[in-house]
């Protein structure tokens, strides 16, 4: 224990609960560290646009959530990407394992891990999630452009994410199973007044059937009990059913050691502290009747401040100085910073594809590279080719270890950007299309992996990933997907550390034709080898078992 770190405060979740946690911690002068195991923004980075958040008319989703983020990390406080397996809480120094095999210690813990999409249940949700069953309108929306589109819910997801879907699809259907929406009126009316949206009420999805995609749906009114098919329409392929019907608590792992419902909720006083002394819980984890925003928000500055005084308790029994330096240096922020708005105003056809705030933030990260890189595009006679060298060509500018060549490509998945060590040899590390957009982290992040001191991960996945068998892995993505650049980054880490993997970004907007043969109608989709498509996000330790299984 002596050489370990002793936090005052760990987070456990970086979504708008554990951010507001940390920015009350900070300016606390508290020792803190966020851990995410998944994407810093939580839930609201799938909402496409945020109408209720007090003072801002409205937001893209993971607009706010950069800003909270900033925030967060202006007062120094460190965000980690870890997934917590394994939680010890019940002495006073609470030990934290990751799936990276780090332990974290800490005096106080608040967990805000929030809650995942729920399923329906209806017959062939499963088979056909990413075969016309989604979860995600930011990510998979465009996918379904000029297709019908079923929203299954009656809340304020299903309202608000019917109104945004109807800008891709020919026509929205909201099922709902009640006779109303459960949302406040006004936003109900985001639905109720689209001229592209219509709204059946006391309607279930019985069932879903289908060949490679969806083409059938058998809908049932709940109060007659009369059934009706909706049969794809002629010269479509598929159409769309997003499920937005709650959330189920991210619990999995704290069974037994801590207070929960009987729906794996857990139990917190009015402020946030649950059964174990120097545990707090804030946000969608809890127990609570409204699962906003605001109210997560408002949960992590109550547990924050709550565990303050129990930190600062404990510090004086043991004789220990109570404030930390107040003149923390701001830390880093985690992945892409700036929402995909901010991009398109200086992503177009003229001007420069990066920011100025985009250029200072890559900056540091590589005055970090000790090795040369050159970016090799390979080109055909698209646009798209060109306007890939303008991107790489700007992007080069940042840094003297980066030289740019071009060359003529051959195959369909052009342009195609490799990444070339100091030697000239292809690490494995390849982009389809521009990088742009939240892929922008995946091309930072190759680059850190190849010519830098890499992403740390422990030592047994290094020696794991080093005995793979050789795979070509393709990650369909869309740039608005926040779920995909994790993956992408992932599958290429196994790529810079094993010569034998090729790990390819492929942005789908540009090949209907592969997504059309691979069946695709969700992102992330990883495509190993000749393997089925996985769909979703993925963990490392998923990926690595994935090329471990398929070989």
């Amino acid at each position: 224990m002596a050489d370990e770190h002793l936090y005052d405060l760990i987070i456990v979740g970086a979504g708008p609960a554990g951010l507001s946690a940390g920015l009350y911690a900070g300016r606390a002068t508290l020792d803190t560290l966020v851990l995410e195991g998944d994407t810093v923004g939580g839930q609201v980075t799938t909402t496409s646009v945020v109408y209720n958040y007090p003072a801002v008319e409205k937001v893209d989703g993971t607009q706010l959530m950069n800003q909270m983020q900033k925030q967060v990390a202006d007062f120094g406080v460190t965000i980690e990407h870890d997934q917590v397996e394994k939680y010890q809480l019940k002495d006073e120094i609470k030990v934290l394992v990751g799936n990276s095999g780090k332990k974290y210690h800490a005096r106080s813990v608040i967990i805000a891990t929030g809650a995942k999409p729920r399923k329906v249940g209806f017959p062939g949700e499963d088979e056909f999630r990413g075969r016309g069953v989604a979860y995600c309108s930011t990510c998979d929306g465009e996918l379904f452009t000029g297709l019908q589109i079923f929203v299954v819910g009656g809340g304020y997801a299903a309202a608000e994410e019917a109104d945004y879907l109807s800008r891709f699809g020919k026509h929205v259907t909201v099922l709902v199973r009640s006779d109303h929406f459960k949302c406040p009126p006004l936003m109900a009316a985001r639905a109720l007044n689209n001229p592209k949206v219509s709204v059946e009420y006391n309607t279930e999805i019985k069932e879903v059937k289908g060949d490679d995609y969806v083409t059938e749906a058998t809908l049932v009114n709940n109060k007659t009990g009369r059934e009706t098919t909706y049969h794809v329409d002629e010269g479509d392929n598929t159409f769309g059913i997003f499920i937005y019907v709650g959330t189920q608590p991210a619990t999995k792992n704290l069974q037994g050691i801590v207070d929960l419902d009987d729906r794996g909720y857990i139990k917190a006083n009015a402020n946030g502290e649950t059964n174990v002394a120097g545990v707090y819980a804030a946000g969608d984890v809890i127990v609570k009747n409204l699962r906003q925003i605001i109210t997560a928000a408002s949960d992590g500055a109550v547990a924050a401040t709550a565990a303050e005084q129990y930190i600062t308790t404990q510090k004086q029994k043991q004789g220990i100085p109570i404030h930390a330096d107040v003149a923390k240096k701001a830390a880093k922020t985690v992945g892409q910073t700036t929402n995909l708005e901010e991009q398109e105003k200086v992503t177009p056809h003229e001007g420069n594809w990066l920011s100025a705030d985009i250029d200072s933030q890559l900056k540091p990260i590589f005055d970090r590279l000790t090795k040369d890189v050159t970016l090799e595009v390979n080109t055909n006679d698209s646009d798209l080719s060109q306007q890939l060298v303008s991107f790489v060509t700007e992007f080069a500018g940042l840094n003297d270890h980066f030289t740019v060549t071009t060359k003529k490509g051959s195959g369909e998945c052009l342009p195609l950007l490799k990444l070339l060590d100091a030697d000239g040899n292809d690490t494995g590390l390849h982009y389809v299309g521009i990088p742009t957009g939240h892929e922008l982290n995946s091309l930072v992040l190759g680059v850190y992996n190849v010519a830098g001191p890499g992403q740390t991960i422990a030592p047994e996945m290094v020696d794991r990933i080093k005995k793979l068998p050789a795979a070509n892995i393709r990650i369909g993505v869309s740039l608005t997907c926040h779920f995909c650049p994790d993956v992408v980054a992932a599958c290429q880490r196994m790529a810079s550390l094993n010569p034998n993997i090729t790990a390819t970004m492929i942005d789908l907007q540009h090949f209907p034709e592969l997504r059309k043969n691979k069946k695709i109608m969700s992102v992330p989709a990883t495509m190993i080898d000749d393997s089925p498509v996985i769909f979703g996000s993925q963990s490392l330790e998923q990926l690595v078992a994935a090329v471990e299984k398929y070989q």
